[in-house]
């Protein structure tokens, strides 16, 4: 299967969103929010991008200072086309962009949860998430 990967490629709502659906992120993203998706899209600054022929088949979205910390927020693959190394590889290409110190830091989906130590990450326990519908107290 020929897959081409491009660092920052011009993706649409409708690209994003319909890969999203096609793989397991779905249930953890506003799919039907065009405005938070553009702003996904619009604010990563490092986005690598899987494409077979003009379809968008995986992503790996980051926001990054590309010296310290890159956290990967979404890494999607189109469920027809998982288990071909899409996603390791779109993960390797982010950590390519990266300078040599530069973490790579992501939650998983629970679904993947065990795949990540398998290709080398370390679990951390120390993640604490602020849903936007709560405040600081």
């Amino acid at each position: 299967m020929n897959i081409q990967y491009k660092i920052n490629a011009l993706i649409s709502v409708d690209q994003f969103s319909n890969l999203l659906k096609a793989s397991s992120l779905s249930k953890r993203r506003p799919i039907d929010d065009e405005t938070c998706l553009k702003g996904m899209l619009e604010n990563s600054n490092l986005c690598i991008s899987a494409w077979h022929n003009n379809q968008l088949v995986g992503i790996a979205r980051c926001m990054t200072d590309f010296h310290y910390a890159c956290y990967l927020s979404d890494l999607a693959v189109d469920e027809s086309f998982q288990n071909q190394g899409i996603g390791k590889a779109l993960q390797v290409k982010v950590q390519q962009q990266l300078n040599d110190k530069c973490k790579l830091i992501l939650i998983s989906a629970p679904a993947a949860n065990d795949y990540y130590q398998h290709i080398g990450f370390t679990n951390n326990e120390r993640c604490w998430v602020l849903e936007r519908h709560q405040t600081i107290k």
